[in-house]
């Protein structure tokens, strides 16, 4: 079946509920540990029934976010998907209290019992009115970022659209561009404001009814933090600051030489020009880059190829980028379908291989787990920094088909050497979106300019090459965060990207010693799916904890030296 032709129903909720009750009150009173696996089954079903439905509202309106009928569905879901998270606490405390939970640990493993426990941890009927108000929140910023229309070249271009403009060859016109979009912000500055404002004092009322001292406490255990927390990550940041960002900070030196900048004065917006001949782009429409991509994955393995024709044939894949479509990209899961859909904005740019083989990525493990029959559905659930190393992995173990995106191998290398520059200078970056975040729950009473000054504090520790603005307001006055919408709709999600980055980066490297290895390897780590911890996962695949003290240095130095025997442009 394609996407186009699935039919969409509202849920009753309140059905729904009672349908968890009742199934909640069944597992209280079973008798047998059997018993008890059997409610676990219908339990499952659903809740998946519900998650596909939730996922196809959330899909639709996001491709036109002017739909007048997916925004009244969109509403809908965010009022009452509240009440069924926390139906779903319940009934996961209930099998928490369970008089059989060590017989049937011994079935299922203790791992799935520690996810289950997290569910009940993260959620409590004391907060289901702020979770609602705060989905409405983030609705209301999508609806911002999604209606942009910036005047620029002739055109009115989205968010998405104008990147390709910021990346441009010539500087005064991607000064322009990146001006034209801080204007767009700019125009919604209080709008932004007071939505964060009102966020930030929201997910910290919610910590604090549940026993929290700040939301940092509570977002790292709705991120499904399993053997780390805060502590853990702020070591992680600290090795990248020491041993990570004079690293990057040599790498732009060379990436200023390429394009002309050595003996001038490096701006900011500077930083996206990776080369003094222009940036590559991959050739032809989106069409014909989806296209490339079934070629590309036949190529890398009979799994992948079979994945992506599926994808096709179903028409999974929204890849273009149009007027009222929402920004940035996702892989969602249609449960009862057993269907992955990727959702993306292509610009033209090289980002757009990028983003085709990171969902892929996403997109690929989904569909592996949910046909491995000895996987129960919350087996089939990672948390999300392991999510990311099957996206980003994805990224570098595709890097020898890469070619079929360009019209000459010289754009083909031009993009690999961009790509390996750009993750390893994206942790830093990870790392300022984290660290953000954890200083804006911490201190819940500050100001917007209070806020806009950290940011600036934190571009200077971790970025220095990317703290003059000029004079474009919105990012010189520390506004740029703003731009990124994880701050505003995935709270603490960010450093899960840098986690993910040290990993994939070690599958690149063991990529270009030996490919089947690597693959063999990646396979490995697919098909574990959400039985095991992240750093569990890792080990057991052969690779090393990013948390691990030295690990950063050891895969930041081993790249930085491919990237130098690679500066033949």
């Amino acid at each position: 079946m394609k996407f186009s032709q699935i039919v969409y129903e509202r849920p009753d909720v309140d059905a729904v509920a009672a349908k968890m009750e009742k199934l909640t009150e069944r597992m209280r009173t079973a008798g047998s540990a059997a018993e008890q696996r059997e409610i676990l089954d219908a339990y499952d079903r659903e809740a998946e029934a519900f998650s596909t439905a939730e996922n196809i509202v959330y899909i639709r309106n996001s491709q036109d976010t002017r739909d007048a009928y997916y925004r009244a569905e969109q509403d809908y879901m965010d009022e009452n998907l509240p009440r069924v998270v926390n139906a779903d606490a319940a009934f996961c405390r209930a099998l928490m209290e369970s008089p059989f939970l060590e017989e049937l640990k011994k079935e299922l493993g203790s791992f799935y019992f520690e996810k289950r426990g997290n569910s009940v941890r993260g959620m409590s009927d004391a907060v289901i009115p702020l979770k609602q108000e705060e989905n409405a929140l983030a609705t209301k910023y999508y609806e911002i970022y999604a209606s942009a229309q910036i005047p620029f070249a002739g055109k009115n271009l989205t968010v998405e659209q104008i990147r390709t403009y910021k990346a441009d060859g010539d500087r005064a016109v991607r000064r322009a561009a990146w001006a034209a979009e801080g204007r767009f912000f700019d125009s919604h500055r209080a709008e932004l404001d007071e939505i964060y404002d009102r966020m930030v004092k929201n997910r910290t009322e919610q910590a604090h009814r549940m026993g929290y001292d700040t939301f940092v406490d509570l977002g790292n255990i709705r991120m499904n933090r399993y053997g780390y927390g805060a502590k853990e990550v702020r070591a992680f940041r600290r090795q990248v600051a020491r041993d990570l960002v004079p690293l990057v900070t040599e790498l732009k030196k060379i990436q200023a030489a390429r394009i002309g900048l050595s003996g001038g004065k490096w701006r900011a917006y500077d930083d996206l020009v990776l080369f003094g001949d222009g940036n590559s782009h991959p050739a032809g429409t989106p069409a014909d880059i989806l296209e490339a991509g079934k070629a590309m994955f036949d190529a890398v393995s009979p799994e992948t190829s079979e994945f992506y024709r599926f994808m096709m044939d179903g028409e999974l894949i929204d890849a273009d980028s149009r007027p009222g479509k929402a920004p940035g990209g996702y892989t969602a899961f249609l449960d009862t379908y057993r269907a992955p859909f990727i959702f993306s904005n292509f610009n033209g740019s090289g980002d757009d291989v990028e983003v085709l083989t990171h969902e892929s990525g996403h997109a690929f493990e989904a569909y592996t787990a949910s046909r491995m029959p000895n996987l129960s559905r919350t087996d089939q659930e990672f948390s999300s920094e392991t999510a990311e190393c099957h996206s980003m992995a994805m990224e570098f173990l595709t890097q020898k088909w890469h070619r079929l995106f360009y019209a000459d191998q010289r754009g083909s290398d031009k993009y690999d050497l961009a790509h390996t520059e750009d993750t390893l200078s994206f942790i830093p970056y990870a790392c300022i979106v984290d660290a953000f975040q954890y200083s804006a729950y911490e201190h819940p009473e500050w100001t917007p300019e209070e806020r806009n000054e950290e940011w600036k504090r934190l571009l200077a520790e971790f970025q220095p090459h990317l703290t003059d603005y000029e004079d474009i307001p919105f990012y010189s006055r520390g506004a740029g965060w703003q731009y990124k919408l994880h701050i505003y709709v995935n709270p603490l999600y960010y450093i899960d990207y840098a986690l993910a980055a040290v990993v994939a980066l070690q599958f690149f490297l063991m990529d270009n010693e030996d490919h089947e290895k690597a693959w063999d390897t990646y396979l490995r780590f697919v098909k574990q799916a959400g039985t095991m911890r992240f750093e569990d996962g890792v080990r057991a695949v052969g690779l090393r904890s990013p948390f691990e003290e030295g690990c950063v240095k050891d895969v930041a130095e081993r790249v930085m030296a491919w990237i130098r025997a690679h500066q033949r442009f």
